[in-house]
């Protein structure tokens, strides 16, 4: 087990950022009604320019001990880490691609759709999709296909918040979540490297499941752009190419989504994408995995990324290799 009930006390926010570099989350959500240039600016930081996000303010939202991995046994990665290694194919299929190329990147103001088989369909603000005084922070375990891993604290609403809002109907069996597409802004989309716009899915129950996190924030600031800002997914279960990023489209269906790593290489990366360390990808072992920095620690895969207590009866008697890809 990775997870540890913890009481506030356990889990001061220090252990993260200094306290003192924690402002009032009033200014952040007043700059967000506003469309200012300041929340703009937060939002595309990080990266190769730190310093910078360091100066922005922070979401000062109060960590959920039920979900916080263990730090003697998976320490938490540093900011540096987290935003300057990622996948991001809209900026470019390189790891350092994206932290280059987001900062031109439009976040403020955003929108988001929702249409489907839902009760509320519409275009709303980003303010309306996410409640943020409800704000929380989780520090999760990341599991890469790839094979790499780790550990982030994220500040973001269960997405079942965002879904409860749209009301889906009962015969609404899956939800999908579309990444922007915008290639003047987002250059390999002018690439034929995947089928834009990015189409990921979830079953609903996998979607309200109290692990499943709509994430706004990372390291107790605004997102930066190159993990996914402004909004985007985490599901800590299951492989990180389910997590869209920068999503701007939620649509309830009745039939299992299309998503594009599926259609893209569907023997290699399905619709489930749960990690099983006893299940092979096709090219190499999913056995083991290399923890950022450096990869230089390999240690053993965990079922379901160590989080199987919480989610393994979503698939009792399902098949668990075809679960895995």
């Amino acid at each position: 087990m990775i997870l540890k009930i913890k009481t506030s006390a356990d889990v001061p926010s220090s252990e993260i950022t200094p306290e003192s570099a924690y402002y009032s989350r009033r200014d952040i959500m007043k700059a967000a009604a506003m469309g200012t240039a300041g929340l703009a600016a937060a939002a595309t930081l990080g990266g190769i320019d730190t310093p910078l996000f360091a100066q922005a303010k922070n979401y000062a939202a109060p960590r959920n001990p039920k979900f916080v991995a263990d730090p003697t046994v998976d320490p938490l990665n540093k900011l540096e880490e987290i935003n300057s290694y990622n996948n991001f194919y809209e900026f470019g299929t390189g790891k350092g691609d994206p932290v280059q190329y987001a900062n031109k990147l439009t976040t403020s103001p955003w929108t988001v759709e929702v249409d489907g088989a839902c009760n509320k369909p519409g275009k709303y603000d980003i303010e309306k999709m996410i409640d943020f005084t409800q704000l929380e922070e989780r520090v999760v375990r990341h599991r890469c296909v790839e094979r790499w891993s780790m550990v982030i604290p994220w500040v973001g609403v269960p997405i079942k918040h965002v879904i409860d809002k749209c009301e889906p109907q009962a015969k609404a069996k899956y939800v999908e979540f579309h990444t922007l597409l915008r290639p003047s802004e987002m250059f390999g989309q002018k690439t034929g490297s995947l089928q834009w716009p990015y189409v990921e899915g979830l079953r609903m129950d996998e979607a309200m499941h109290p692990l499943a996190f709509m994430v706004v924030g990372l390291y107790g600031k605004v997102l930066p752009n190159q993990n996914g800002a402004p909004m985007r997914i985490h599901i800590p279960w299951k492989y990180g190419f389910k997590s869209g990023k920068s999503i701007v489209r939620i649509r309830f269906t009745e039939t299992m989504p299309k998503t594009t790593w599926a259609v893209q290489n569907g023997n290699e990366y399905g619709f489930w994408a749960n990690v099983n360390p006893e299940v092979d990808h096709p090219r190499w072992s999913q056995a083991r995995e290399r923890r950022l920095p450096g990869f230089a620690t390999s240690r053993p895969t965990l079922l379901f990324n160590g989080y199987a207590d919480q989610v393994q009866s979503l698939y009792a008697g399902m098949d668990k290799k075809v679960l895995f890809y």
